[in-house]
């Protein structure tokens, strides 16, 4: 590494540097400054770095500061759009204005958070909306059209990424009209691209870079070859995020979409030339009559199931609603064909069904060797997907098309010095490793109890058992508590359970639970310190920033163990196997481990920040892999009883 470099960097996180100059609540530290000089030296020597950097060790000016100050032009990638739009929107003009350096930067999104100004013009006329707020909401979207530079959906506040408007209002790959489109000069999609193609710095999030590497259609795959350094924050993400998009997938939404588009199109361009009404019913049908052969007998679904390919192939029981998938995107895709002469979207129309009609065949077919089928149901679609177990493969393809520095962070990539968890499954054991601990005083500001005369997680009496202990702890709290459980299952019952324990103890909490109210209003009311308890599962778990004592007291239900039935787990158990290692040891405890991190990492946000985490499984105490469990997490000081866990809380609550 270049001594300027490595000069430069060290000055701007001095204590009085160009940071601590311009922020005055900046605070040196010897972690952030050891990150930051493994960044700067990747970049220079065009290296792969992973590195673990635990909560307050202020990971993101460490990757951005030696990025800013090298002159090189990077490509920064986060989990989330929202987290993207923070470090566009906040950290990044922050050090620019810090270290005056001038520096263009761009936010590139997938084509969803893009207005479609030709989509938009047909939906004025066209658009099916469900209820009269749905309307109100497109009128809105039509208002802001007129003066929004970017076309960003996320400009318009209130506006439910949910919403029933935004698909008819944005592209998709299969729906673009590329050049053909007559607001192709004006399309905010292209212009998003040109900007991140002048820019020296692009902010992207993982799902786009994915996707991109798949489909080669939102500017990633043009964009990466030009930078000189990519960088994956939150990169503990980036195997199952990566697993869901470079497989391939035939969706029942996708088809619905494609036969709406259809009908509206015929009505409008093609009315009385063919059978627009019967293509489409014909396509609707056959999407419904997939989903019903996929769900079974399962008739209620909550949030998104995996489901085993070969439990629903079994038989041939797929093949008759894939056949007639087929035909119908075959027949759409005849008619289609006869009047293609008369716009382009009746051409992009045909290639989206004839698409549609080779998925069909395909997973009729056996799958390919090496790969994984499963089939993700959820209360609206089945989705079949075919994917690869890992991305070792694309990740390495990528690494040595052209020298560039490859960085990988997070707070959680591992339990061992060389983060074997997450490099083994991307293929980068050749890289660069470093793990900088986090520098709050844990021992004295948190606390840690695993209760141990209590039901086992497989023993009926479980649930309520955490809902019960949860009501007592919360109440010693008034509230400022996170229940967080592995599955959507026990969600009810651990929140009956809770209200009744704290209205027997006469506790005025309220309790809100996961699906009662979107996650941002959930979180919204939690934090504003009125005497809350929370129940969440996954989404939950990570990705939350509670400081100061909005939330004081973490439980969690059990261990995350993966879910042994999951197609993608049972798939991965089996290549373990087959090389000889122990699928439970490798893979079950060490993904245990890392959720624990994440799920522990809720609770102490700041220097200041105190709570107490509890974890209701007693086979962390009593398991011999429970050692290994316990030492994954924060050096927080362990208590033996729930009356020493109620101290500690009474204590936190005398200070609120």
């Amino acid at each position: 590494m270049s001594q300027d470099l490595a000069d430069r960097v060290a000055e701007a996180f001095a204590s009085d540097g160009a940071l601590a100059r311009h922020d005055a609540h900046f605070m040196p530290r010897e972690q952030q400054d050891r990150l930051a000089l493994a960044v700067a030296r990747a970049v220079e020597e065009r290296g792969t770095l992973v590195a673990e950097a635990g909560t307050g060790v202020g990971k993101t000016f460490a990757y951005l500061v030696p990025l800013l100050l090298s002159d090189r032009r990077a490509l920064v990638s986060t989990a989330t759009k929202s987290l993207q739009d923070q470090l566009f929107l906040r950290d990044l003009p922050r050090l620019v204005q810090a270290l005056g350096v001038p520096v263009r930067m761009a936010l590139l999104k997938g084509r969803a958070s893009y207005l479609c100004r030709h989509r938009l013009a047909h939906a004025r006329t066209t658009a099916e909306l469900p209820d009269r707020f749905a309307v109100r909401q497109l009128a809105r979207v039509e208002t802001w059209a007129l003066s929004t530079r970017s076309g960003d959906l996320a400009e318009l506040e209130g506006l439910d990424e949910r919403s029933p408007v935004i698909p008819i209002v944005t592209s998709t790959r299969d729906n673009c009209l590329g050049t053909d489109c007559p607001e192709h000069r004006n399309c905010h999609v292209m212009q998003a691209r040109r900007e991140a193609m002048a820019a020296d710095l692009v902010v992207v999030n993982h799902h786009l870079f994915f996707a991109d590497m798949a489909l080669r259609d939102s500017g990633v795959a043009e964009l990466l070859p030009t930078v000189d350094a990519a960088v994956f924050d939150e990169a503990h993400q980036l195997v199952e995020t990566g697993v869901q998009f470079l497989g391939t997938m035939l969706g029942t939404a996708q088809v619905l979409d494609v036969g709406r588009d259809l009908l509206a199109a015929g009505l409008a361009q093609a009315r009385g030339l063919m059978p627009w009404h019967e293509l489409q019913a014909g396509l609707e049908k056959a999407a419904r009559e997939l989903r019903l052969a996929c769900a079974g007998a399962l008739r209620e679904v909550r949030g998104v199931i995996k489901l085993r390919w070969d439990e629903r192939a079994r038989d041939g029981r797929l093949q008759e609603p894939l056949a007639a998938l087929a035909r119908a995107a075959d027949e759409a895709a005849d008619a289609l064909a006869g009047v293609a002469a008369v716009g382009p979207d009746f051409v992009r129309l045909q290639e989206r069904v004839r698409t549609i009609a080779e998925l069909a065949e395909r997973f009729a077919q056996e799958p390919v060797d090496g790969r994984v089928r499963w089939i993700d149901l959820s209360p609206l679609q089945a989705r079949l997907v075919e994917s690869p177990l890992d991305i070792r493969d694309m990740l390495t393809e990528q690494r040595q098309a052209a020298p560039r520095a490859w960085i990988f962070t997070s707070a959680t990539l591992g339990e061992d010095d060389g983060l074997a968890w997450f490099t083994s499954a991307t293929g980068l054991e050749d890289a660069t490793t470093l793990r900088v601990g986090s520098p709050f005083d844990y021992p004295s500001h948190a606390r840690a109890w695993i209760p141990t005369r209590f039901p086992k997680p497989n023993e009926a009496a479980h649930p309520a058992a955490v809902g019960s202990l949860a009501a007592r702890l919360a109440g010693a709290l008034g509230g400022r508590t996170f229940v967080l459980t592995t599955t959507l299952r026990v969600l009810p019952q651990i929140a009956e359970a809770l209200r009744t324990e704290a209205e027997w103890q006469g506790q005025a909490l309220e309790i809100l639970v996961q699906g009662s109210q979107p996650r941002r209003a959930l979180l919204q009311r939690f934090g504003d310190g009125r005497g809350a308890v929370l129940v969440g599962s996954q989404s939950f778990w990570e990705g939350i920033d509670m400081p100061g004592d909005a939330l004081q007291c973490v439980l969690i239900d059990k261990l995350p163990f993966p879910p042994p039935n999951d197609p993608l787990v049972e798939a991965r158990v089996r290549q373990l196997r087959a090389e000889g290692r122990d699928p439970f040891d490798a893979y079950f405890v060490a993904e245990a481990a890392v959720s624990l991190k994440q799920g522990a990492g809720r609770l102490i946000r700041t220097e200041t920040d105190r709570g107490l985490l509890v974890v209701c499984d007693p086979r962390m105490r009593q398991m011999g892999y429970g050692a290994r469990l316990r030492a994954a997490l924060p050096p927080m000081s362990w208590v033996g009883s729930e009356e020493e866990a109620l101290d500690w809380l009474h204590e936190l609550a005398a200070e609120h």
